[in-house]
């Protein structure tokens, strides 16, 4: 009998009743240092008091009014985020899947409005994750993304990361777009390196293509700069933007420039629940602690600190651990031994870890980790490791 619960989820034997900072408590009480933050969701880690209270006062005052009318707190997030970023303008939704689907259509609707319809090709890459709409999995592409799920919305061209000569080929009269993840999360924690970014901006820029950048998990300070692309010293023309971004509570967002957005007028795209007051007072909170130059520069100090600590846990472990990969607190373990066992390893050892793709086991905490907190969790990832040696 098919349980109440849609069992699209392979769950853990695991029941969360409570979070505390970096920490999150089981049903039967254990404690669980919290390495996957939600799958990058929880930047600044449960219950942090900043957003308690932004979530709290608004939920006293209003929750829910519609698009119908204007909404000061997305108003006022969307200034913040404007002010903050390359963009001119936002879109606010609940998710990153649903801001895959606003970039696809605001790239198409520009060139449609430009007087070019047939340019509706978006380039993409091979280990790409851009969420589970028709329009997400088509840009993802891969078979285990899209078998089943038959026809697969067209105008999506898949290409390999690190293959310069390949996408100027790729390029042709129908190209719209670059969609890229500065950081791939899913595909494995694999950073794109700044000069392929660079290629990407001055191809489009050469093209008259736009280009848009996927940090629904490698944005909102993840990397140590707000947004992964600005260590490349470039800037997108569309970027989506969610996880991190309502530290917890469902909220995303397309920024764009007014360039890109400009086929993107009254009546051409909508959501019910984009932009509520609730989630937007929270998103606002999170801006405050996480767009602050010093608190960035902390999570650069720690992410130093973290991967020194992972690079000698890979040197004592080799017959377990490969290499370390990622960028700021983004990183990824790639295991020799299958990477399913070290995240059930971690469950004993009361050790949250969130499982990618090329055997890799992602490493996404809070950003409010402490030192003490990351040395625990690399003792913790060293008994892990000595459990699963090959004997």
């Amino acid at each position: 009998m098919i349980p109440s619960v849609l069992p699209t989820y392979n769950r853990a034997p695991l029941t969360f009743v409570k979070g505390e900072g970096t920490w999150l408590i089981e049903a039967d009480g254990r404690r669980f240092l919290d390495l996957g933050a939600g799958i990058a969701v929880n930047a600044l880690g449960h219950a942090h008091p900043a957003l308690v209270k932004a979530l709290t006062d608004q939920a006293q005052a209003l929750w829910h009014t519609s698009n119908l009318y204007h909404i000061p707190q997305q108003e006022a997030l969307a200034d913040r985020l404007v002010a903050e970023t390359f963009a001119d303008t936002a879109f606010f939704c609940n998710s990153g899947t649903e801001a895959c689907e606003l970039a696809v259509k605001m790239a198409r609707k520009y060139f449609y409005e430009a007087g070019q319809p047939e340019r509706v090709e978006i380039i993409a890459f091979n280990g790409a994750f851009h969420g589970r709409s028709s329009a997400g999995i088509a840009a993802a592409g891969s078979e285990k993304m899209t078998k089943g799920f038959g026809p697969t919305l067209p105008g999506f061209v898949h290409l390999d990361l690190g293959d310069s000569a390949a996408l100027e080929a790729a390029i042709t009269d129908k190209t719209a777009a670059i969609m890229v993840e500065p950081v791939q999360g899913e595909g494995g924690i694999r950073a794109v390196p700044d000069a392929e970014l660079q290629q990407m901006r001055a191809l489009c820029d050469a093209h008259g293509l736009l280009l848009i950048c996927d940090e629904v998990q490698c944005g909102v300070g993840r990397t140590g700069r707000l947004f992964a692309h600005e260590w490349a010293g470039i800037t997108p023309d569309i970027m989506m933007v969610a996880k991190g971004i309502g530290g917890g509570f469902p909220l995303g967002a397309v920024l764009a420039t007014e360039k890109a957005a400009s086929g993107m007028t009254a009546g051409t795209h909508g959501s019910t629940y984009g932009g509520n007051p609730l989630g937007c007072a929270v998103g606002c909170a999170v801006l405050d602690v996480v767009a602050d130059p010093a608190f960035l520069a902390e999570v650069s100090r720690k992410a130093g600190l973290l991967r020194q600590r992972l690079e000698g846990l890979v040197a004592e472990h080799p017959e377990v651990f490969e290499e370390v990969r990622g960028a700021g607190l983004m990183l990824g373990l790639k295991c020799k031994v299958a990477n399913a066992d070290v995240v059930a390893s971690g469950y004993a050892h009361e050790l949250i870890t969130v499982p990618a793709a090329d055997n890799v086991i992602r490493l996404l905490p809070p950003l409010t980790i402490s030192d003490d907190e990351i040395a625990e969790a690399v003792t913790r990832l060293d008994a892990i490791a000595r459990d699963l040696t090959p004997a």
